[in-house]
């Protein structure tokens, strides 16, 4: 299924053989993201991603480092989360070292131009922008903020203008520096690889990366006693609302029944909040709920866009659905959609060699462990109607409820009354 392989710098090389597939997936993870920050350089981590496309030593033109991949119909991008970056490229299989050399080169050698450092502020200040001019971009930021407030955990992962503005090369230089070490990269293949040669040839490149440790993220503070609100007023069409509780991390062992009770909630379209919501109230185009479980927080939620008039009923009718799960048992029928829904649209998306790369190196990078597919399965197959009720009963309770919500409302004292279970 998969190989690990640890250099003695303590990179971590995972290959995932696929021979069904003409792809290779080669994604660089390293363990720093916004939870690893400090306020005044709030945004750094997703500064940096930006500036890795910018120049490196052999490829110093900007141009050149889209062209390699473009020239060959290659899929490369990266992202910042807030525990972990990613730098990938998608290629045909035959052009497996390009890719490499094209991955290896953006994560080793960049070189941070300072004239693309003041160009790039402008460009991260817009996407700033477009996420807060996007009210349901716009909420889940809100909700992070009011679970976790003025702590790293709280923070918006692109920061905010006023900390983008003033983070400069020196800055992201001593950040990469102290944060991009062997012992904090994954480097993970996946596709139509020959396994032995692929782990030679990352080898190659990654074994002299240092292997001094990274800075350590702060520990996130959780005393919540009460129900909590967080509205931005906005003048909008709908409103946008998420609604929910904190949750089980990623290595509790209720993690599994809190994805199970997320897809029964609102998962998938026969769940009970899209056929409650949407297909009999007719409140929404889109509902869904969300299990979020990460080596120290998690949390559970329900998003929604609905008409402004009726945000209110929205939020009832969420919570009933909230107040039903946690009180009677999930039939047996309908558990089992659930658990079928989960591993089949697992078995999907891990058809590709990107979802198979992301896959193994993520779960490698948050729990410094590795269960396979069939393992994750068993797990999902042998949560009970009963882990689910448990589940329920324990998040879901008055004090832990939590509402942020995006729209023309001044105030939150009609929704406060309503967060209650």
């Amino acid at each position: 299924m998969f190989k690990k392989t640890t250099l003695s710098n303590g990179l971590r090389i995972i290959t995932v053989p696929q021979k069904s597939t003409q792809a290779v997936t080669v994604l660089v993870l390293v363990g720093t993201g916004s939870k690893y920050e400090t306020r005044e350089i709030n945004g750094i981590s997703h500064f940096l991603e930006h500036m890795f496309f910018k120049g490196t030593k052999n490829m110093p033109d900007k141009l050149e480092i889209a062209e390699t991949l473009d020239k060959v119909g290659g899929i490369y991008n990266a992202f910042t989360g807030e525990e972990y970056t990613g730098y990938y490229a998608k290629t045909a299989f035959s052009k497996f070292d390009l890719a490499l050399r094209w991955v290896s080169d953006i994560y080793l050698n960049s070189l941070l131009p300072e004239k693309e450092v003041k160009r790039e502020k402008g460009v991260i200040i817009e996407e700033i922008n477009m996420i807060y001019d996007n009210p349901m971009s716009r909420v889940g930021l809100l909700w992070n903020r009011l679970l976790y407030g003025d702590q790293p955990a709280g923070w918006d992962i692109a920061g905010t203008k006023e900390t983008v503005s003033s983070i400069g090369r020196k800055d992201l230089f001593e950040y990469m520096k102290e944060q991009y070490t062997a012992p904090n990269t994954i480097v993970c293949v996946a596709g139509r690889i020959e396994e032995e040669e692929a782990i030679e040839k990352v080898k190659r490149y990654f074994s002299s990366m240092k292997s001094s440790k990274p800075r350590e993220k702060a520990e996130v503070i959780e005393n919540q006693k009460k129900p909590g609100s967080l509205i931005d007023y906005k003048e909008t069409d709908q409103t946008h609302l998420c609604l929910g509780v904190r949750g089980y991390n990623v290595l509790h062992p209720k993690k599994y029944a809190q994805d199970v009770l997320a897809v029964l909630l609102g998962g998938m379209m026969s769940s009970r909040l899209f056929m409650e919501v949407r297909e009999r109230l007719g409140l929404a185009y889109y509902v869904k709920t969300e299990s979020d479980c990460n080596p120290d927080t998690g949390f559970l939620v329900t998003q929604a866009g609905v008409e402004n008039s009726n945000a209110q009923k929205a939020v009832s009718t969420i919570l009933k659905e909230y107040r039903k799960i946690s009180q009677k048992k999930v039939p047996a029928g309908e558990l089992k959609k659930a658990k079928e829904y989960i591993k089949g649209k697992m078995a999907l998306s891990l058809e590709s060699s990107d979802e198979l790369a992301a896959f193994y190196g993520v779960h490698e990078l948050l729990e410094k462990r590795i269960l396979t597919p069939k393992e994750i399965y068993a797990k999902i197959d042998k949560v009970t109607s009963s882990d689910v009720l448990a589940a329920a009963k324990e998040i879901f309770r008055p004090e832990g409820l939590n509402l942020a919500l995006v729209g023309p409302h001044k105030d939150s004292k009609a929704f406060d009354k309503l967060l209650r279970l």
